[in-house]
């Protein structure tokens, strides 16, 4: 089937991705015509990454299940928010991050004639807020040792709450700040109207934790696309042989990024340490292991630390508390016991702080180099989590795999520069900061 046959295809059939797969599959299994001496010559059989591509960019982001029910999860927070207010009340409204708004810019309420602009100039992690904290405290902690003239006393802290009004480089730090140790992460919204294949670009090119969705006709967030969304979405493509020619590979033909880069700690390591090892290595989770047998036993991620805040002892104490009984103190719901409506998890339900809906820490997901990506986008999308280890047969960690390591496999490192997508370009490329030179997209 050529380029201009599949164009064809996914502009006639109507419906979200599993009618426009339907329509695919339906015309390859159709006998192929007997070749046609009239034929255009400059016809020619399309490639498998082109092919998903053109695929994904007639998939709107409306056809994501749960798009519109994470209204309660939009939050936005001001530059000028203390620090300490600021996750107070991510704390307290149980959501794992904020939108970042300009005061000086106008109302998110307010129509905007610019296709992307917006009041949004970042999204901030509770998770980063809270290890920056900790880290100021200790900092804090060192100086009373070093420099008794400034009158500075060792503070004994009751929970973590107690701190944050305590600590001068905490309580008096604005969001803003944070802008400068680099813990924001970017905004990009996106329209309901838009593609996956649109979502996917920005999501090759900036490392996004959720790309916001605004109101047509206005900059008003209504919901979040997450990574689970798009794995789900893209699981739906299963039965293409332009998805499965990738997807079906195993996880040893596959370079990830923490293959060389094993992060974990110790089981009779202290939280205190484990805390640090999280904050130091920018990871999203890191694994733990028992030193005797040297197996992989628990995993300690971004999304744990509101555990420290949920007891105040386990915080006072995480200096001589072992990683081993953190971990296994965990008694949240498991994911057999989850029974949610899909949309809901996979979208609002993914960015509520206190998740029930991902495994447990004593129970992390894990796959073998052997089984293929599919698979193991299947049981993220089972277990709703970010990531999975990649173990041997004796339990030893060999590498991690991330939801954002699966999407860039199938995002698009360069195009065919017969697809000009129409607006999609227009926006997505100017704001990701790519152009197409000569069919390949370059960053400029």
């Amino acid at each position: 089937m050529d380029l201009r046959k599949v164009e064809e295809i996914v502009n006639d059939s109507k419906g979200g991705i599993i009618e426009k797969k339907d329509a695919i599959l339906s015309t390859l299994s159709k006998p192929k015509p007997k070749p046609n001496s009239d034929a255009d010559p400059t016809t020619r059989p399309v490639d498998s990454a082109t092919a998903l591509q053109l695929f994904l960019d007639h998939i709107p982001i409306s056809s994501i299940p749960g798009i519109h029910n994470s209204p309660s999860t939009v939050l936005v927070v001001k530059t000028h928010t203390c620090m300490k207010d600021g996750i107070k009340v991510l704390y307290e409204k149980n959501v794992s991050g904020a939108l970042i708004d300009d005061s000086s810019e106008p109302d998110p309420t307010t129509s905007f004639t610019a296709s992307f602009s917006h009041p949004y100039i970042g999204f901030i992690s509770f998770s980063n807020m809270v290890l920056w904290s900790l880290q100021e405290f200790q900092k804090h902690q060192r100086g009373t040792k070093i420099d008794h003239d400034k009158g500075l006393k060792k503070i004994k802290p009751h929970g973590f709450f107690s701190l944050l009004g305590k600590i001068p480089a905490v309580s008096e730090a604005k969001i803003s700040e944070l802008a400068a140790l680099f813990l924001w992460n970017p905004v990009f919204p996106v329209k309901p109207d838009q593609s996956l294949f649109h979502v996917l670009l920005l999501l090759s090119k900036h490392r996004l934790s959720v790309v916001p969705v605004t109101e047509s006709f206005s900059s008003k967030v209504v919901g979040y696309v997450t990574e689970h969304s798009v794995n789900h979405i893209l699981l739906q493509s299963s039965g293409l042989e332009w998805f499965d020619s990738i997807a079906d590979k195993p996880l040893s033909d596959f370079r990830f990024e923490h293959d060389d880069q094993i992060v974990s700690v110790y089981n009779d390591q202290s939280i205190a340490e484990a805390v640090d090892v999280l904050w130091n290595s920018k990871v999203c989770a890191i694994a733990v292991v028992d030193r005797q047998m040297d197996k992989l036993i628990g995993c300690i991620r971004l999304s744990d630390i509101h555990h420290l805040l949920d007891d105040d002892h386990i915080f006072n104490e995480r200096e001589d508390t072992s990683v081993d009984r953190f971990i296994h103190r965990d008694t949240g719901t498991t994911n057999d016991e989850v029974n949610h409506e899909l949309g809901a998890l996979i979208s609002a339900g993914t960015l509520v702080l206190n998740n029930k809906f991902e495994p447990r820490m004593d129970s992390p997901v894990t796959n073998m180099g052997t089984d293929t990506l599919k698979q193991v986008m299947k049981k993220l999308a089972e277990k709703k989590s970010n990531f999975s280890f990649v173990v041997d047969e004796g339990g030893r960690v060999k590498g991690m795999i991330t939801l954002r390591d699966i999407l860039m496999e199938f995002a698009p490192p360069c195009m065919d520069s017969r697809i000009d997508g129409g607006s999609f370009f227009d926006m997505a490329l100017k704001e990701s900061g790519c152009t197409i030179r000569d069919g390949t997209m370059v960053h400029l």
